[in-house]
């Protein structure tokens, strides 16, 4: 499983995505998150492979790539929600 969260630092919504973060790391105890700047070229491809065009998104995957659950735009989802898919990453 593959857990992501696609946002770029020089935006309005930086710091939202900093606290959710934050909040994320301290509620699932460390989990690991993988955050990709759309403006990179691998997340580039990685929004263009998931049909994201909104950012801040959170994109849950399996191991073979396929879409398991997303999450565009603000307001960002309560870390809870998150958390459910972080427990197999």
């Amino acid at each position: 499983m593959r857990l992501v969260i696609l946002w770029n630092e020089e935006t309005d919504y930086a710091r939202e995505v900093r606290d959710w973060l934050r909040d994320f790391d301290a509620d699932t105890g460390g989990k690991d998150i993988e955050s990709l700047d759309p403006q990179t070229i691998e997340g580039e491809s990685f929004a263009k492979a998931y049909d994201i065009v909104q950012y801040p998104a959170i994109v849950v995957t399996d191991n073979d790539g396929r879409l398991l659950q997303i999450w565009k735009g603000t307001p960002l989802p309560q870390t809870d929600q998150v958390a459910f898919w972080a427990k197999d990453v």
